[in-house]
């Protein structure tokens, strides 16, 4: 039997995994509030899923309008069944080399442009007692890399928020999740990045950075097979706290928490040292 239409609201369908999502929500059947910084990017969706789509322009950093098109997006299809936070960009520079421009407008769309959706939806759901709250996170936030500084702060504060959110929603009827993608042929690191100016003592960090994620990204994840994925994933019965998307997350983050283990467990004399005294 096949599930129930959903309706969902994107951020960030103008291209990549947003635009991959919308389309693969619509071509089953579910309704979709597709929203982009500019509307007519949108317009072939329209074209084609007419009015299943409903399409705002939205810029997340903007609360109150973020506000309006959740209220929009509501009194349009009646109801909210998933919401994608998957709107934000990478910053590439190293921490001394990024502006506090640069490091505030990288939070303020990655974390607090989530933030504010997330907001909008909750009373929605609530009323509901249900709903599925999608994060779109990063391999960068359960691990970090040089040069990447400012984006790991902002998708490692969005897992926290998010994980403490879903402890929340848990008797409410609302699932969160995060989705954590490695390297995909997206627009990621290409015009929608944003590069600090370089500083020459970090030259040779920098080149490191480079061919590991040369590496890295020798066999790039398609795109599009991200869309039965979300599918199946906003279907599930019980859907994950957490998820990667791509090969080769979990080979990569096994070590590492093995080593944070490793490292704990070395300094934890210390670590019962600095508690002090127990009172009597």
């Amino acid at each position: 039997m096949p599930p129930t239409p959903k309706v969902w609201f994107i951020t960030g369908t103008s291209k990549g995994f947003g635009r991959i999502w919308a389309a693969a929500a619509l071509e089953r059947g579910d309704k979709v509030v597709a929203t982009a910084r500019n509307a007519f990017t949108l317009s072939d969706l329209v074209e084609q899923y007419g009015d299943a789509v409903l399409p705002l322009a939205l810029d997340v950093n903007d609360k109150a309008a973020v506000d309006a098109a959740v209220a929009h997006a509501h009194a349009h299809f009646g109801r909210l069944d998933v919401v994608v936070n998957n709107a934000g960009y990478g910053l590439f520079g190293m921490v001394e080399e990024v502006s506090e421009q640069q490091a505030r407008d990288q939070l303020e769309t990655n974390l607090f442009g989530a933030l504010w959706v997330t907001q909008a939806a909750l009373p929605i759901m609530r009323a509901q007692g249900s709903g599925h709250i999608l994060q779109v996170s990063s391999i960068g936030g359960v691990h970090a890399f040089p040069s990447l500084g400012l984006y790991h702060a902002s998708k490692w504060a969005l897992e926290g928020f998010s994980q403490s959110l879903a402890g929340e929603v848990a008797d409410l009827g609302i699932h969160v999740t995060l989705i954590e993608p490695t390297g995909y042929e997206t627009d990621w690191r290409g015009a929608s990045a944003v590069v600090a100016e370089p500083l020459p003592a970090y030259d040779g960090a920098r080149d490191r950075r480079a061919r590991m994620f040369a590496a890295a990204l020798s066999r790039p994840g398609d795109p599009e097979a991200t869309g039965p994925a979300i599918l199946e994933l906003v279907d599930a019965e019980q859907p994950p706290l957490r998820v990667f998307f791509g090969e080769g997350p979990l080979d990569m983050i096994r070590p590492e928490y093995a080593k944070r283990i490793a490292e704990w467990e070395q300094w934890d004399a210390l670590s019962r040292a600095a508690h002090g005294g127990v009172a009597a």
